[in-house]
């Protein structure tokens, strides 16, 4: 969280945010808040799937019927969707996998006391958007290795002459420019969902209790503010799970498609 300068004067958040001060060492590999945040959502994550699926019953419990909520809803509304039954069940694995990963790493954003999405900084976008990137090249080639690539980058129906232009467009959007879109849209909107919370609160903290009297009122109305983008937060963070994993599915689809 900022803090107030000396002077008095309010100083809003600021990218240093998301560099915080290492804590320890493990195996010479710098840990921060930030990566707890990130093993703590692992963590969870793993223990939620594997007790709610572990001795599971005809007719659910409360917490066996919201893990299998959660598990159909990737399963029926993206990957049987998207791909249909038979590779939908084929990636299913993956696709639940990079869902409930971003969900859980974004929702630590709104927690009290953790205060930052795991997703907030590169490694975790990054990493998960080069799982997608291979997932989407190893299913176009083994579904066909020569003409994958052929159709990717040379489409039919375009005269040979305008592949000069066309092939190198192609090779960008979706061998360079698909994986990173993927990983600055997460990226991106949990750096300013933080932000903007961290804002709103660290203001509401500046009003009430150093500027006093009258500011108390801009108090209220940036702690108003503050509940808002909370939940917005909430529905963000659902969202771009569902997003990143809907887009994953879409690129399996087009590799696997007939014409590959």
């Amino acid at each position: 969280m900022p803090k107030l300068a000396s002077d008095g004067e309010f100083h809003g958040p600021s990218i240093d945010e998301f560099f915080p001060e290492i804590l320890f060492n493990v195996a010479g590999i710098p840990v921060h808040r930030i990566h707890l945040v990130q093993f703590l959502a692992v963590v969870v994550v793993v223990l939620l799937l594997v007790l709610g699926t572990r001795r599971m019953k005809v007719v659910p419990g409360r917490f066996q019927s919201v893990v299998e909520m959660g598990l159909d809803f990737v399963r029926s509304n993206i990957a049987h969707d998207l791909l249909g039954r038979k590779d939908g069940n084929r990636f299913l694995p993956i696709l639940t996998t990079i869902f409930f990963m971003v969900l859980f790493m974004n929702i630590t954003g709104i927690i009290p006391f953790l205060n930052i999405a795991g997703t907030s900084i590169a490694a975790v976008p990054l990493t998960l958007a080069l799982v997608s990137y291979i997932t989407f090249i190893y299913a176009g080639i083994k579904k066909s290795p020569v003409g994958f690539f052929k159709n990717a980058l040379f489409p039919a129906g375009v005269p040979w002459p305008v592949y000069i232009i066309v092939t190198p467009i192609e090779f960008l959007s979706t061998f360079i420019i698909r994986p990173v879109t993927l990983m600055l849209r997460l990226l991106m909107n949990m750096v300013v969902g933080h932000m903007l919370l961290v804002l709103c609160f660290a203001a509401t903290q500046f009003f009430f209790f150093t500027a006093g009297g009258g500011w108390a009122a801009l108090g209220v109305g940036t702690l108003a503010f503050g509940g808002a983008f909370t939940l917005f937060e909430i529905l963000v963070a659902v969202l771009q799970a569902y997003v990143f994993t809907v887009l994953t599915a879409v690129y399996i689809q087009l590799a696997v498609a007939e014409e590959h």
